[in-house]
């Protein structure tokens, strides 16, 4: 206890985290002291699994590898703020078990930077989201179903990388599954390459840019991949819909009553992320990264061309030229150190992934213990795809009435104790950010608005 004084803790402390606490002396000092805050236990040892806490509030990891922290993590960790959070180390632990205590140490603050950036966002733009996902519902009016296949799948990102993987993602795309983010279409279609799924995460209205040019011409072959809160063009209507979802409660929610299926894909800040779990799930064949750069080369953030550089050269004059703008837009992205949170989950992320995924340009670090690319001339080898084969069509009808429906679903659960909790927590940070007393009548009229908005 005098320890756990030592600290000064703040009573505003929702979690704990405890690196390696050994025996868990500070689970019961802390449990007495807060007695409503989660505390989670990550042990580096696996020998203290006869010591492990039953009780309510407290959850208990014992010696696992890098991904399976961070899922247990995801888990576990309450939607809450970073300052909310506190990691407590246990400096014995330290001192005994040396490199793995300070990896798991370090995983847990990535983890613990990356959580709090997106809830970040989802304060920021919740109600954005929310909206869009109305808006989608209205216009979708086919949706897939899919079966495995194992056809070689390629991963694009807009990444400066992608240019130079061109060349060998042209011999491969007549035998491989493509799919491309939303903002790699324009420098896949300036290289000769049509993408077969385009996948869409972004909710931000700018996100459009990446997709007007592409569905100006006739693109009925494609099939977009995208969660219903991202921002999508009424030309999207058209095209066979994956719907992506996020896992989110809210989400689930209007979709089972809307009777739309979809493939549960969490959030993880990055496009490109959700593009490899979506390539895993359809496919048991190699999957090969492109455009994944995670950096700046540079003064150039993206491959070109890219939708956002013709706002630089349409706003150059002589005393701002394009060279500089862009040279402070590079700084700002590398300054702003998104890149590295989202390249060390990465990094994590490939080490529990299958061994069948490659980098066709290893143009970060974070590849460096990925498996050595086969050989290009393999793909002669692979049968000529057929992608209709793996998907079937439905025809959505009544989607008109889907706002609706999906309002009211939404205010009914959360009348409902089973789900009013949970659900309160998801759409409270979305729709009233920073406020922690908000009533369910005041919630549910806040969903009937951006249903209608």
């Amino acid at each position: 206890m005098r320890y756990v004084d030592s600290l000064n803790l703040s009573e505003i402390i929702e979690c704990f985290i405890l690196i390696e606490p050994g025996k868990g002396y500070l689970v019961s000092a802390l449990r007495e002291k807060f007695k409503n805050s989660k505390i989670i236990v990550l042990h580096v040892d696996k020998s203290f699994e006869d010591d492990s806490f039953s009780q309510p509030g407290i959850s208990v990891l014992h010696g696992t590898g890098a991904m399976s922290v961070q899922d247990f993590l995801e888990r576990e960790t309450p939607d809450i703020d970073a300052s909310r959070i506190r990691i407590i180390e246990w400096r014995p632990s330290q001192n005994f078990y040396r490199e793995a205590y300070v990896k798991l140490l370090s995983m847990t603050v990535e983890f613990i930077k990356r959580t709090d950036a997106g809830i970040k966002t989802v304060s920021a733009f919740g109600r954005r989201w929310i909206k869009n996902f109305f808006k989608n519902l209205d216009n979708v009016q086919q949706v897939l179903l899919y079966k495995s296949m194992e056809m070689p799948v390629i991963v694009t990102g807009s990444g400066p990388s992608l240019e130079n993987a061109l060349s060998v993602i042209r011999q491969m795309q007549e035998n491989s599954l493509i799919i491309a983010s939303s903002s790699s279409i324009m420098a896949l279609a300036h290289g000769g390459v049509s993408a077969d799924i385009i996948i869409a995460a972004d909710g931000g209205s700018w996100a459009l840019q990446h997709l007007y040019p592409y569905f100006r011409k006739d693109s009925r072959d494609t099939i977009i991949a995208a969660n219903f809160c991202a921002a999508l063009p009424s030309q999207c209507g058209i095209v066979p819909r994956l719907i992506i979802n996020d896992g989110s409660f809210w989400q689930s929610i209007i979709l089972h009553e809307l009777a739309l299926p979809s493939v549960i894909i969490s959030q993880k800040g990055t496009v490109t992320a959700a593009a490899a779990e979506l390539a895993m799930l359809l496919s048991g064949g190699n999957i090969y990264l492109a455009g994944m750069d995670f950096s700046v080369n540079d003064i150039r953030t993206h491959a070109r061309p890219y939708a956002f550089d013709r706002l630089i050269h349409d706003n150059a004059v002589r005393t701002s030229p394009a060279y500089s703008k862009s040279f402070l837009r590079s700084g700002i992205i590398r300054e702003g150190g998104d890149y590295g949170i989202y390249a060390a989950w990465f990094k994590n992320k490939l080490a529990s992934w299958p061994k069948r995924i490659f980098s066709l340009n290893a143009s970060n670090k974070i590849f460096e213990e990925a498996p050595s690319v086969p050989l290009p001339e393999q793909a002669s080898e692979f049968v000529k795809k057929n992608i209709s084969g793996y998907f079937k069509t439905i025809n959505v009808n009544d989607h008109g009435a889907f706002r609706k429906k999906g309002a009211a679903a939404l205010c009914a659960a959360i009348k409902d104790i089973r789900y009013s909790q949970k659900l309160r927590a998801e759409l409270i940070l979305m729709l009233f950010p920073g406020e922690h007393y908000v009533t369910n009548e005041n919630l549910q009229e806040a969903i009937r608005g951006v249903s209608h908005g």
